[in-house]
């Protein structure tokens, strides 16, 4: 007989009573702030609903906030909180608008929100986490870097006076640097870890059956591949006789890491040996064919051929090189016939054919002689997910599954790609629903369906090829076995990438699951969090008087991700996030910031935008300043002179101070000192620049005459047209204004009030100090 958990907050026989979620529950009330480490599927949600009834009940007007990396993750944590407690609660995401925002926050006890809106929120002050008596940190393996996950920890630690954190993950990480990181950043106290071989979870867990293919090459592809080979090996002769490399054995990190020490020696030198430059561009063409092969290898000539088409667009020495190399180009030449008679990689054929016999509709047989299948559970029809790395493939799998008569979904990303414009997360959610509902069998996905993503639960995942990560494994390994006993399939080329791949993955699994039972570093990470934790709390936020204004600062919506407004709000500033046409950060009327990182001023510098946002900096403001942060700025490919002239020209040219910081901490204090020299003395409001100022004489009235109350661009012409100039317009009477088309009676009556009004701002202002 089933039991239920009995709780004044928990609704009536909605949760099963599992004693591993309980005691995982305890321990976090118990223990303090805790990562819980489970596979998925196992109920990671439940033990965060349970701490949170516990925590609403003892502290009492408290609110629980939980955090996720995704818009639909957050809306299917709040669906859950409301399907199994009593409590109002509400989910917050940028789609939300602000005022909406700040109602939900202050209405419910249970958010659910994405952890970037829930960021700019608190830099605006809209509220704030004092309330907040536990917070959710949901694949809390995010927590590393300038995610928005490890400001908001600091935040919560310092403003609340009960706080307690969980951090929920299937997968941090096999890097113990990185475990520790998360952990830190955090705060997290204690690690519970739980896998589906502990005697508890047993009863509960759905294995998951890992099987794989192994397929042999084409000898189509072995020519295509031998071809590159060749073209690799003159390279990396030649790096070796240039006391590049010292060996020709090289994986692409060997390739990538010398790449960095060699531009970091160009970094270093006034005046750069051509040999160096020489050797980026011999580099470069080293990790073009990598990935070349690496495609040949494990996806096919498709994916191959799309590849080499942009590679053709490029105008750099390394691709004009591949180019014109007589290997390289017998490679491009095969390939082209290749996929010209319709050959494609073997794996194509074998993954139909596991798709055909998994859901019913193929003649059962399959040439793949080390590949086994399991005999369906059921009847019901099954679910498939492919999982594949690249967009091209996701085409051509498509594709092939569209002629065997299978019917499949294409599932990819937001972003733009060679002109294809990514999925909208409107045109995601039909898709899923769509797979939900039957309409597919087969839904074919890069990455993102990995997680964040509310998929359904699946019969079988097929990894078209497998990748290096653990995390990532895990976590495409986790859409399936929800339900009943999970498969997943891996494609493998013999002798290639796809091997090396495969036992990575495994071998990094291994690797995170030993530290996390290590008694060693469960300890030295507990040490390292208590030590933060108790530096956090010598350095709590004391408020200020009312009367005692900070140093105030705008920063555009833009900069939203970076380190530096939260290093701001951490120095006692004033922060207001704005969208602005002009500049980063805005500190007086007169001066305005533009931020450069290294890399950017670079980027910028070659395509060109640098020059533009640079006239508009000076057109805007008389004492523009320009802020280059990093000391990375000469390790790229391009030649330091030419940053050189380009820093020169800026100053110079446009008449803009260039100031150099260190790193995000270092440009904050420096916009924090900026900013109180501006406003010293009597403070001033500042008139931030939300739109650029309009250049023309014509631009400037039709600015002056669009400032009216309901008054567009449209509006304002047929005004301006109609009335000659911005005089007549503002001396017509009501009835003169109603003569122009689209100005009716509400709209001219609006426009004479703000007209004929007296200004009594000051007047206003001198009676309110007379009261106080």
């Amino acid at each position: 007989m089933t039991t239920y958990i009995k709780h004044p907050l928990i609704k009536k026989d909605s949760i099963e009573s599992r004693l591993y979620q309980q005691v995982l529950a305890g321990d976090v009330l118990k223990k303090g702030n805790t990562m819980v480490v489970a596979p998925t599927a196992l109920g990671k949600t439940i033990v965060a609903i349970l701490v949170a009834a516990d925590r609403l009940q003892k502290v009492k007007n408290s609110k629980i906030l939980i955090l996720s990396p995704s818009k639909p993750l957050a809306i299917q944590h709040e669906s859950s909180f409301k399907e199994f407690l009593n409590l109002p609660c509400a989910s917050i995401t940028g789609s939300v608008k602000t005022d909406d925002r700040v109602k939900r926050w202050e209405e419910s006890r249970i958010i659910s929100a994405t952890p970037q809106t829930v960021e700019s929120d608190l830099l605006n002050g809209r509220y704030d986490l004092s309330s907040v008596s536990l917070i959710v940190f949901d694949e809390c393996h995010h927590g590393v870097g300038a995610y928005s996950y490890v400001y908001l920890a600091s935040r919560y630690v310092k403003e609340s006076n009960y706080n307690l954190i969980l951090g929920l993950t299937a997968s941090p990480g096999s890097d113990k640097s990185k475990i520790k990181e998360v952990c830190e950043n955090l705060y997290i106290q204690n690690v519970v870890v739980k896998t589906e071989s502990d005697r508890d979870v047993k009863p509960y867990f759905n294995p998951v059956k890992i099987d794989w293919a192994r397929i042999d090459m084409s000898p189509e592809l072995e020519k295509i591949n031998n071809a590159l080979e060749k073209a690799l090996k003159i390279r990396l002769k030649t790096l070796k006789n240039m006391g590049i490399l010292k060996t020709v054995s090289v994986t692409k990190v060997d390739i990538l890491k010398t790449r960095g020490r060699i531009q970091g020696e160009i970094a270093r030198t006034t005046n750069p040996k051509k040999e160096l430059f020489q050797a980026i561009s011999i580099l470069s063409a080293v990790i073009n064919i990598q990935h070349a092969q690496e495609l040949v290898e494990t996806q096919g000539v498709h994916p191959f051929n799309k590849y080499i088409k942009r590679l053709r667009k490029k105008t750099t020495k390394a691709s004009k090189s591949l180019m014109n190399d007589p290997n390289f180009s017998r490679a491009v030449r095969l390939a082209h016939d290749a996929e010209k008679n319709g050959w494609e990689h073997p794996k194509l054929r074998a993954l139909a054919e596991i798709l055909k016999k998994e859901l019913g509709t193929g003649d059962g047989q399959t040439t793949l002689k080390t590949a086994r299948y399991d005999n369906k559970q059921d009847d019901k029809t099954s679910k498939v997910i492919v999982f594949t790395q690249f967009r091209d493939t996701l085409e051509m799998i498509h594709e092939k599954l569209e002629r065997e008569g299978i019917k499949s979904a294409k599932f990819f990303g937001q972003a733009t790609k060679d002109g294809e414009k990514g999925l909208t997360q409107k045109e995601q959610k039909e898709i899923i629903k769509a797979f939900r509902m039957g309409e597919y069998d087969v839904l074919i996905s890069t990455s993102v369906a990995e997680e964040g993503i509310d998929i359904p639960a699946v019969d079988l995942v097929v990894l078209y090829e497998p990748v290096p990560s653990e995390v990532r494994m895990i976590q495409r390994r986790g859409r399936t076995g929800r339900k009943r006993t999970g498969r997943v399939k891996v494609l493998i080329t013999n002798g290639t990438r796809d091997e090396g791949y495969y036992w990575s993955s495994v071998r990094k699994e291994d690797n995170m699951k030993n530290q996390l039972i290590d008694p060693k570093v469960l300890k030295e990470l507990n040490d390292s969090a208590v030590a933060r934790m108790d530096n956090e709390k010598k350095v709590k936020v004391i408020e200020k008087p009312k009367e005692e204004k900070l140093p105030l600062v705008y920063a555009d919506s833009r900069e939203g991700n970076s380190k530096v407004i939260r290093y701001l709000s951490q120095m006692e500033m004033d922060v207001k996030v704005h969208s602005m046409a002009v500049a980063d950060y805005q500190v007086s009327d007169e001066v305005a910031i533009e931020r450069k990182t290294a890399k950017d001023f670079v980027s910028s510098m070659i395509d060109k935008r640098l020059f533009k946002q640079a006239r508009e900096l000076s057109e805007e403001f008389k004492r523009p300043l320009m802020i280059l942060e990093g000391d990375d700025l000469y390790s790229g490919m391009v030649n330091p002179n030419a940053i050189r002239g380009t820093i020169a020209s800026i100053a110079l040219d446009f008449g803009i101070s260039i100031i150099p910081t260190r790193d995000a901490q270092d440009t904050a204090a420096m916009i924090k000192r900026i900013a109180i020299r501006e406003q010293s003395g009597e403070k001033t409001n500042i008139q931030i620049r939300t739109d650029k100022k309009p250049a023309s004489l014509w631009e400037q009235q039709l600015f002056i005459v669009e400032s009216l109350p309901a008054i567009g661009p449209v509006n304002a012409k047929n005004l301006l047209e109609h009335f000659g100039s911005v005089a007549n317009v503002f001396n017509a009477s009501e009835s003169e204004l109603m003569e122009v088309e689209g100005i009716g009676k509400i709209t001219a009556q609006n426009i004479r009030k703000v007209i004929e009004s007296k200004y009594l701002y000051f007047k206003k202002e001198i009676k309110e100090k007379k009261l106080l």
